[in-house]
């Protein structure tokens, strides 16, 4: 996959189609501590937008006008931590969306691995590599190997939902799904106001 490489922002009058698989790669796993480091983009053409934000440097005008845009879909694996993020660190509400992991949640009821790794095995016959998820992506400089790994967390997202749309037809989920996604920035919002981890739906 071709990668192109930004600073801080994406260019004016980039065009990324109706349909942006979108991923990031940050520090760690906790918005209030771990800072964003990398939105990576792709329009499903083979070609991997990224992003690299240095410390602080959230302002990224053309990024956020697409996250917001209501005519662009906003396509994810785990799209609860991304989202999360972008309103954490971007300030920014991310929608409309699609979630991967929600619509394999839904579908492939025969299986606990729902991993993107997993998903693109069983869907596309690939094998991805994740040797580089715990790397450093606050570095100054990237290498190509985390590049790389960083570009294939977008590749097969549009293939992806092409298969699992056709699954969550076939079961009659497609509105739950819907409904999922749509509850998201929802999520999201309740991530960073302290009920991460409780069920507000448990009695």
């Amino acid at each position: 996959m071709k990668i192109k490489l930004y600073k801080n922002d994406l260019p004016d009058g980039l065009d990324l189609g109706p349909i942006v698989a979108i991923d990031t790669e940050t520090l760690g796993l906790n918005p209030f501590r771990d800072r964003l480091c990398l939105a990576q983009l792709s329009a499903g053409d083979g070609v991997c937008h990224a992003v690299q934000f240095a410390p602080g440097a959230y302002a990224a005008p053309n990024l956020k006008k697409l996250l917001t845009d209501p005519a662009k879909l906003k396509l994810f694996h785990f799209a609860r931590f991304d989202v999360t993020m972008f309103l954490r660190h971007l300030e920014i509400v991310t929608a409309p969306l699609y979630c991967t992991k929600i619509a394999s949640k839904l579908v492939r009821t025969y299986t606990d691995k729902h991993g993107l790794k997993d998903l693109v095995k069983e869907l596309l016959s690939v094998d991805l590599s994740k040797e580089q998820q715990s790397s450093d992506w606050g570095a100054a400089e990237l290498s190509e190997r985390q590049l790389a790994y960083a570009a294939n967390d977008v590749a097969y997202l549009h293939r992806l939902k092409d298969g699992l749309d056709g699954m969550l037809a076939r079961e009659g989920r497609t509105a739950m799904a819907q409904s999922c996604f749509d509850f998201l920035p929802t999520r999201a919002a309740l991530d960073l106001a302290g009920w991460g981890d409780v069920d507000i739906f448990a009695h």
